[in-house]
């Protein structure tokens, strides 16, 4: 007997997990590359982990000299070492978070924290009804949206090796017999082999084509099987009363949690998304949801083998079966297989007529295509009441009634995605349009852009009352209008061929005024998807309008653009009519967080949360937000349960969609069980932040707001100083960032369609926000997660703000209550400490050596390593504890880790001052070597922290 019997709260099982996968790995490495290179990574592991257990300097001196010696193709091999057992580690602590979950329900039958069992329980004992709940659910709207990003390194091949190492070792936790665990562990060392002898990295830079394959491949291990069980889980809890063993199985759920992508719609600075790309996307979508429903209606007609010799079936069932064509005699008596037969044939005549391809499995009879998801679901919902009325309910939630929800939830569409574009562009699209049209004004040709904003808002809402059209197909316009104008047609033929679901958004980056948006629906009248205003409006008529508001003065005047644009009779008439009464704003996290840093990032999030719940609730339109998160805590990353309880009341009200980005994504749903614990905390968070008393939480929100709105004002203004001051204000502060960083061997490695850079050169500004995080957390800083922090706190307690209790000592205990009763700012405080936890001085002056400017070097990191331990300093005198002591678990998870991380960082450092100095006299050969390596040792930083962007 092998089995673990895991207890809720023992390492042991993920220690031994870790253990077991860690002497594979040894044992293929030592096959397959030779005793030597073997004692070379072990001796390299044994005095990396002699240092992180007894702290001794000589001996991180004596990891880094070692390194140093390392030649030819050793740092490549080690490299590969320490970063696959870091992907192992990952695999045995996902499998460890699903066993914990099982051996919790076993020990105890109490809810855990975060599952919609413990939301519906606690909804109820605060007064929440289940009918309440059931008329939230049909308005809510919670979705995650996958996104592509320029910092996802790790590829398919990979990941696919990883699931099935995960598979293994969940059936390692059954009984076997001592044959069967040496077949299991005999077919884990094949799987570790297969990912030693698998290339890590990617040869060539990630398409948009291959973006799309990824995201699908979260589909099918995932998505599409775990979503319906998220909803049938709800359902069993909402119906409180015990269910008869043959009762009718619960219609499904009004949809409220659905998908969302942005990949193939994302154009916003990536010139390889256009139309085509769009187009794609589609119908790849299409292709894979039709590939599952006719893999489920196949398996359906297997199962169901029922026979009129033996029990009755409902008159509309066999007239479904009789209209199926399918006259076959040895089906005569089956009537559930024979109509079955005819919902096959008539899914693969729509997947033909959609995707232009034969996705059948088999030879069908002929039949009509459906005409929409209805249809289907028609059909379906007939077999089920026949089986319910014949004892065959039990037969029904076997497969029936997760096929019936899937097709509710993905329609033929499978996922919304979203355009998105920046202001600019659009901008110069209607300049040109306006141009080449010979708009007039004043007599003279209109010049567009150099229109104040309100004769531009005079002028696009005139244009937006024209039946005529700007455009002409007799005019060859720039390359911009073309490819924008073929985007938006593209999604209106788009939402004609799979549904209006298909594409619903189109998100404008960087809004700063009224006329960013009034220029998209322009825009959207030139392509047809929407009418000229007045004219009649039809539910889901066009796409919503989204603003982007990314950058702190953005955020700040985020509000006022909302009531301005909502107080627009046509825009009013759109989202009472198209938008269900409903509008979206999108908050950016990552950009907001590189232009004033991590506490003023936040708090003006938070207070431009609060403001546009005020504008919206006086105009009586419902306020959906959608968080452009991302992995790591600089751009808005941590635990998304608790940052959904810690918004302002009025932000949720069942209305969120949230961005799921690059590595995050691969975390999350790359195993079905960890897949559906997130959802399940998404949808447990959203239900309770929405239905919760709102007076009462409104009430508390207004007390912190009052008595501690001044010390965070007073604390933010001081952090955005302190950051700013370094990052903007700093003389050759970028030449800094750029040597004492991997961020230019990051953008030359091959893991994103999208380019790192805006624009060409060494500008911060013209960095993009996820790769600016990635390199500081490759450097073991993570300076985009605490930078100005110390400051801030320090400055209060020191000065405080203008209406700041009279003594320190009262500041401080103001400061604490704020930690221990106020979520946003104890949120606030608890993902600092993750990401202080997971940073290193020490290491990170090492990658400081890799300035050749002494005086630059030390100027700039002083400054950081003097906040690094002001801010340490801080957060434990307002936590009275030492970091990570109230958990244990994530403690010695990355006690654990960094002896594997630590020799990747300095094996990075030393291939990074290699391979720049050799492309001063660059040596093709070594050079393609040293920067492979370098990459390797990029792929294994990002999975031992467990974020990358």
């Amino acid at each position: 007997m092998n089995a673990i019997r895991p207890q809720s709260d023992s390492a042991e099982p993920l220690r031994h997990d870790i253990r077991l996968l860690g002497r594979l790995l040894g044992t293929v490495i030592e096959e397959c590359e030779g005793k030597r290179v073997f004692d070379t990574i072990e001796t390299l592991r044994r005095t990396a982990v002699k240092f992180r257990r007894e702290g001794i300097d000589a001996d991180s001196k004596l990891l880094e000299q070692r390194v140093k010696r390392l030649q030819g193709t050793d740092p490549n091999s080690v490299a590969r070492a320490f970063s696959y057992f870091l992907h192992l580690a990952n695999i045995a602590e996902d499998r460890d978070q699903n066993r914990r979950q099982r051996a919790r329900a076993l020990i105890d039958d109490t809810a855990a924290r975060g599952s919609l069992r413990d939301a519906v329980q606690t909804l109820a004992s605060q007064g929440v009804s289940v009918a309440r709940i059931r008329r939230w659910l049909a308005d809510a709207c919670v979705v995650p949206v996958l996104t592509a990003h320029p910092t996802e390194v790790q590829r398919k091949s990979t990941l696919d090796v990883h699931r099935e190492i995960a598979t293994a070792l969940t059936q390692r936790d059954v009984p076997l017999t001592p044959q069967e665990l040496a077949d299991l562990d005999a077919a884990l060392l094949g799987r570790v082999a297969t990912l030693w002898q698998t290339r890590m990295l990617r040869y060539t830079r990630l398409t948009v084509a291959d973006e799309i394959e990824n995201a699908l491949s979260y589909y099918r291990s995932t998505f599409l099987t775990v979503i319906p069980r998220v909803y049938a889980d709800l359902s069993k809890l909402l119906n409180r009363e015990p269910a008869k063993p043959f009762a009718a199985p619960p219609a499904p759920l009004e949809p409220f949690l659905r998908m969302g992508s942005w990949i193939g719609g994302d154009r916003d600075g990536n010139p390889n998304v256009d139309a085509s790309t769009l187009e794609r996307a589609l119908l790849r979508q299409a292709t894979v949801l039709f590939e599952h429903y006719l893999q489920e209606v196949h398996a359906l007609g297997a199962e169901l083998s029922i026979t009129t010799l033996l029990i009755s079936a409902d008159a509309e069932l066999l007239a479904l079966a009789d209209s199926s064509g399918d006259d076959s005699p040895h089906r005569s008596d089956e009537p559930y297989r024979r109509a079955l037969v005819g919902v096959y044939a008539r899914l693969a005549a729509t997947a033909q007529a959609l995707t232009g391809q034969n996705l059948a499995r088999r030879s069908t009879v002929a039949a009509p295509a459906y005409q929409a998801p209805q249809e289907l679901s028609a059909d379906l919902a007939t077999i089920a009441a026949s089986l319910a009325a014949h004892h065959g309910a039990p037969i029904a939630k076997l497969r029936l009634s997760g096929l019936q929800q899937a097709v509710e939830v993905f329609g033929f569409h499978l996922a919304t995605v979203d355009l998105r574009q920046s202001s600019d562009v659009h901008e110069r699209v209607l300049a040109e349009l306006f141009e080449r049209a010979g708009t007039q004004r004043d007599g003279k040709a209109l010049d567009y852009l150099a229109l104040n904003e309100d004769e531009r808002v005079a002028l696009l809402r005139t244009e937006l009352a024209q039946a005529r059209p700007l455009a002409s197909p007799w005019i060859a316009y720039s390359e911009d209008t073309t490819r924008e104008l073929a985007v938006l047609r593209a999604a209106a033929a788009g939402r004609a061929r799979y549904g209006k679901q298909a594409v619903r958004q189109t998100i404008v980056s960087h809004t700063e005024t009224l006329s960013d948006l009034l220029e998209v629906m322009v825009l959207q009248k030139e392509a047809g998807l929407i009418a000229p205003a007045g004219q009649d409006i039809a539910a889901e008529d066009g796409l919503m309008v989204v603003p982007l508001f990314e950058t702190i003065p953005d955020l700040q005047r985020g509000a006022d653009i909302m009531a301005a644009w909502l107080d627009l009779p046509e825009v009013r008439q759109r989202v009472k009519q198209a938008q269900n009464g409903a509008q979206e704003v999108m908050l950016g996290y990552s950009d907001s967080n590189k232009d004033g840093g991590f506490l003023t990032s936040n708090w003006s999030l938070y207070q431009a949360e609060r403001a546009l719940v005020d504008v919206f609730s006086a105009r009586n339109v419902r306020l959906r937000l959608f968080h452009g998160r991302g992995g790591s805590v600089g751009r808005g990353g941590g635990s998304s349960f608790d940052a959904i309880l810690a918004q302002p009341p009025g932000t949720v009200a069942g209305q969120i969609r949230l961005t799921e980005q690059g590595e995050v994504i691969q975390s999350k749903y790359k195993d079905a069980e960890v897949g559906r614990w997130h959802l399940e905390l998404l949808v447990a968070a959203s239900l309770e932040s929405s239905l919760a008393p709102r007076a009462e939480a409104t009430s508390a929100e207004d007390a912190h707001m009052a008595q501690h709105g001044p010390a965070m004002s007073f604390m933010s203004d001081t952090a955005q100083r302190t950051y700013r001051g370094l990052v903007y204000d700093t003389p050759r502060f970028a030449e800094y960032f750029f040597a004492a960083t991997p961020i230019s061997e990051i953008a030359g490695l091959n893991i994103g369609s999208r380019p790192a850079s805006r624009k060409k050169g060494q500008r911060i500004e013209d960095l993009r926000a996820i790769p600016w995080g990635f390199s500081w957390a490759q450097c073991r800083l993570m300076l985009t997660g605490w930078y100005g922090m110390g400051s801030a706190i320090e400055a209060y307690l020191e000065t405080g703000a203008p209406d700041a209790p009279r003594s320190r000592r009262s500041r401080l205990a103001q400061l604490r209550e704020m930690a221990r009763d106020w979520p946003a700012f104890r949120t606030l405080l608890s993902n600092m400490e993750m990401v202080l936890a997971k940073s290193d001085l020490a290491i990170a002056a090492r990658y400081a050596q890799l300035v050749p400017q002494r005086a630059l070097r030390e100027r700039v990191f002083g400054s950081i390593s003097a906040e690094h331990g002001r801010t340490l300093q801080m957060l434990k005198l307002l936590t009275q504890r030492e970091l990570l002591a109230d958990n244990p678990m994530l403690q010695d998870s990355l006690r654990e880790r960094f002896a594997y991380i630590d020799p990747l960082n300095y094996l990075q450092i030393d291939l990074i001052r290699r391979h720049r100095a050799a492309q001063k006299h660059p040596d093709a050969e070594v050079d393609k070597r040293v920067q492979s390596a370098i990459h390797l040792t990029i792929n294994g930083i990002a999975a031992g922290l467990r974020n990358s962007g």
